[in-house]
């Protein structure tokens, strides 16, 4: 029922675990042998206070990547989406160095697509990054079912990194959809910082006709305004990554280019485990 009902009821299991993480209140369903009674009776027993422990523990890594066609805009052969790809690889190659299970979800504005059920192993990770290549280009897709929401794909407890441009015309029903996803997965999302793919050279001509291939709609814009579209694009980040964050969401800012792309991503994971912890 806690895998079908997401967030509908707050778990009251708690595993033995090894390491000490603190003292808090007694809840119903706690054991006894955790109850810290030396501590107990400095409160009069009202509440009681027991010990809660840390377990390492394995969970799935299903890496959500967006396939929306804003993904597909980039300059000198560096695609928004070879940035997603990366960061699945990423993700993947994770997990099967630790043996943990990796999986891939695709979704744009609209649709939720399960793309690679969750298993074991370095061929498996690869076949991840193939699988997102073949749904951004629409190749073999049929057999897959898509759901509108990601909680109707997610059965089980996971780790859901979820890599984006976070360029849709409005993301606010994404975001809310991912802080409930939030109460019962671990959620982070990861925003590729896609200023780079809207820079383009100055044009001699004073007016430039733009077509918006997530809303279909064309615009006859200045060669002025084009020059500030990637400056307007970080903003439109900015305030998504800051409507994330006021849901309480956690937020990866990543770069498109891999120079720094490695250490940025590694370092945001190993502090996000020391906070966790």
């Amino acid at each position: 029922m806690q895998e079908l009902a997401i967030g509908a009821h707050p778990s009251t299991v708690h595993g033995t675990g090894h390491d000490l993480a603190g003292l808090r209140d007694w809840q119903p369903g706690d054991r006894l042998s955790n109850i810290d009674w030396p501590q107990s009776t400095l409160t009069n027993f009202s509440p009681l206070i027991t010990h809660e422990f840390d377990q390492e523990s394995n969970a799935p890594i299903v890496v959500a990547a967006d396939t929306s066609l804003s993904t597909r805009c980039g300059t000198g052969d560096e695609p928004i989406a070879k940035a997603i790809a990366r960061t699945v690889a990423t993700f993947a190659m994770a997990a099967s160095f630790f043996q943990d299970q990796a999986g891939l979800v695709t979704f744009d504005q609209n649709t939720r697509r399960i793309a690679v059920r969750p298993r074991i192993g370095k061929n498996h990770a690869a076949h991840c990054v193939d699988a997102y290549q073949n749904h951004l280009l629409l190749a073999g897709i049929t057999e897959s079912p898509s759901d509108d929401n990601f909680a109707g794909l997610l059965r089980k407890r996971s780790l859901v990194p979820v890599v984006s441009d976070f360029l849709f015309d409005r993301p606010e029903p994404l975001l809310a959809e991912l802080a409930d996803l939030a109460t019962f997965h671990d959620v982070f999302l990861v925003m590729i910082d896609s200023e780079f793919a809207f820079k383009f050279p100055r044009f001699s001509a004073g007016w430039v006709e733009a077509y918006d291939v997530e809303t279909n709609r064309t615009q006859i814009i200045a060669s002025s305004d084009l020059d500030q579209l990637g400056h307007r694009v970080s903003e439109w980040q900015d305030t998504v990554e800051s409507s994330a964050r006021d849901r309480g969401l956690e937020v990866l800012r990543l770069a498109g280019d891999s120079l720094h792309f490695h250490d940025t991503l590694v370092t945001f994971l190993l502090e996000r485990k020391r906070v966790r912890r």
